[in-house]
């Protein structure tokens, strides 16, 4: 084979001549465009590294993970105006509401950076796993009268996903619109045909960001990982479960899987609604107008809920003018003066948040980071373990959780802040997905999930600087290497 190629550009050396130029043309143009889009100059530098280094490797991964689609309009501004009007009939003055400072702050840059509202007066209920929370959401779908817009990173094919499936179509038939996004990578394993069928049962269920050639390039690295289901414009959910038998069961490699979710009530309902109808109008589906249907009262047994909540949407982005979320985040750990409690199934902080909640802990606020002792996905947790010297370095308190895998994707700030949704404090969630969170301002919300994560400290062994720095050298190493790739994981 090589000696054929040898000869093919021997004889043919303009060839050669041709195909190197518009290697070294494409290279320099990208190096231009990345230089001119002012980045991050970590980032800038390291692509502009791989591209000089290795043109055609680096030209392809560029083209797989390099480029940007921020300021990319995902529904036009009259749409939006439109979907804001209603909007603005249902939200609070949280002036009136007796928040902190701290608070009103928070909530006047989720205003300024998404013009995310925020809603007073919600009722929240908290799932810890996945047995009661598909419970309550079956029982939920089951009651549906008008609409059910339901969105997954992952829709399986297993049992669950069958029960919720034939739910849905069971309510399709009894004339309840119903609408599915699944991530099309995210649910890539899953028989087409399934989907297929879901479709010939009356339920409208579209892919987002279909990968398929040739926009295989400009579609792969931007994935819809949000988790929402909004029920006749009264019932939501939010959180960090996919529809999968293994948040019930734990799958085959973990004896559980320890995860965060939400049921929600009231006025903050309609953000939810609001974030779906725009990726819905993104996907080339219209605008739903569904202002006309009154909410209804879905009648819900074995309640365990806390009412009076106020709350706030967020969503982010690769198309957003700012990582929304990450800024969030990053003004919460400010905030805090005197504890800043996460959980997280991967941990891969920028450095703007590394460095916030470096300066927390030395300034005594208790920062306790809790991580799964062994991911679903073994590189990030290698890549996870790079930054526990550091956190450590600066009175971090880290823990590693034992008893299954920990996909929690939850924060907790001094006496009054939460927020919980499909975030992960990594770059992927912060940069290249599109993530959905609720932050919540209530004490007693606050109070309920410092019990969770004590709860689940006694499930953890906490990390000690003298034995985390006798781990053996191999594994060091790996970690080093695979942390060099974090912004791509």
């Amino acid at each position: 084979m090589f000696e054929s190629l040898s000869a093919l550009f021997s004889a043919n050396s303009w060839l050669y001549t041709v195909l190197a130029l518009i290697a070294i043309i494409s290279t320099l143009l990208i190096i231009i465009i990345i230089l001119s889009e002012n980045r991050n100059p970590v980032k800038s530098l390291a692509w502009v590294t791989v591209l000089l280094l290795l043109p055609v490797v680096g030209l392809i991964l560029y083209l797989f993970f390099g480029r940007s689609i921020k300021n990319t309009r995902m529904i036009s501004r009259r749409s939006r105006r439109k979907l804001r009007r209603h909007e603005g009939r249902t939200f609070s003055d949280p002036r009136s509401a007796g928040l902190t400072p701290e608070s009103l702050q928070q909530i006047n840059l989720g205003r300024s950076l998404t013009g995310a509202q925020y809603y007073g007066d919600n009722t929240v209920e908290v799932f810890t796993g996945g047995k009661d929370k598909f419970a309550a959401l079956e029982q939920d779908l089951k009651a549906a009268r008008h609409s059910i817009n339901i969105q997954y990173y992952i829709f399986e094919d297993d049992n669950i996903g069958l029960r919720i499936a034939d739910i849905l179509a069971e309510r399709a038939a009894a004339g309840v619109k119903v609408r599915l996004i699944y991530d099309h990578v995210g649910s890539f394993h899953v028989r087409s045909r399934f989907f297929k069928q879901l479709r010939e049962r009356g339920i409208d269920a579209q892919p987002f960001f279909k990968v398929t050639f040739p926009q295989f390039g400009t579609h792969v690295n931007w994935r819809n990982h949000r988790k929402l289901c909004i029920i006749d414009r009264s019932v939501g959910y939010l959180g960090g479960m996919n529809v999968a038998d293994r948040y019930i069961d734990g799958g085959k490699k973990f004896a559980c899987w320890r995860d965060t979710h939400v049921r929600v009530e009231g006025p903050v309902v309609q953000a939810l609604q609001y974030s779906f109808i725009v990726d819905w109008s993104f996907m080339g589906g219209g605008l739903i107008d569904e202002n006309t249907i009154p909410p209804v009262s879905i009648p819900r047994t074995g309640l365990r809920a806390i009412s009076g909540v106020g709350a706030q949407m967020l969503t982010s982005g690769p198309t957003s003018q700012w990582s929304n979320i990450a800024l969030a985040i990053h003004k919460a750990i400010a905030n805090a003066r005197r504890r800043v409690y996460i959980q997280t199934p991967y941990f891969l902080p920028t450095e703007a948040l590394l460095k916030a909640l470096q300066s927390a802990a030395l300034a005594h606020v208790d920062v306790r980071i809790m991580v799964p002792e062994h991911s679903d996905s073994m590189m990030l947790t290698h890549a996870s373990n790079s930054y526990i010297s550091e956190c450590l370095r600066a009175g971090i308190k880290i823990y590693q959780y034992k008893a299954g895998m920990l996909h929690s994707k939850t924060m907790i700030v001094d006496d009054e802040f939460v927020t919980i949704g499909s975030t992960n404090f990594d770059f992927r969630s912060f940069d290249y997905n599109f993530e959905a969170n609720l932050f919540f301002y209530s004490a007693e919300l606050n109070r309920q999930m410092l019990e969770v994560f004590r709860n689940d400290l006694s499930r953890s062994d906490r990390v000690l600087s003298d034995q985390w720095h006798k781990r053996p050298l191999p594994k060091r190493i790996a970690e080093s290497v695979l942390r060099l790739l974090s912004p791509v994981l």
